[in-house]
C-alpha cells in the first residue's frame, strides 16, 4: 500500500512540475528538431549497417542455386532540417 501511495505522490508531483515549465524558445526548438533529425538519421544507418550485417551472414549460410538476398539500400548524407522563417505580422 506504502508503495502505492509513493508512486501516486511522485506521478502527480512530476506531472505538476512539467505542467509549470515555460514553452521553448525558438532556439531551444530549432535544436530540438537538429537533435531529432540527428537520432532519426543515425537510426537509418544503424538500419542500414545491421542489414548489411544480416546479408553478410546470409551469404555464408545460403545454398548454392537459391537467391541472393535483398541488396540494402544506403541512406543519403545528413542534411540538417532548415529552420522555418518566423511568420511576418
Amino acid at each position: 500500500m506504502k508503495k502505492i501511495i509513493t508512486f501516486t505522490f511522485c506521478a502527480f508531483t512530476s506531472a505538476s512540475v512539467f505542467a509549470t515549465l515555460p514553452p521553448l524558445t525558438p532556439e531551444a526548438k530549432e535544436a530540438k528538431a537538429l537533435a531529432d533529425a540527428k537520432t532519426a538519421y543515425a537510426g537509418r544507418v544503424g538500419a542500414y549497417q545491421l542489414c548489411q550485417s544480416i546479408n553478410k551472414v546470409a551469404d555464408q549460410y545460403r545454398v548454392p542455386g537459391t537467391p541472393a538476398p535483398a541488396a540494402c539500400v544506403a541512406p543519403p548524407p545528413f542534411v540538417a532540417p532548415v529552420a522555418a522563417a518566423p511568420a511576418a505580422k
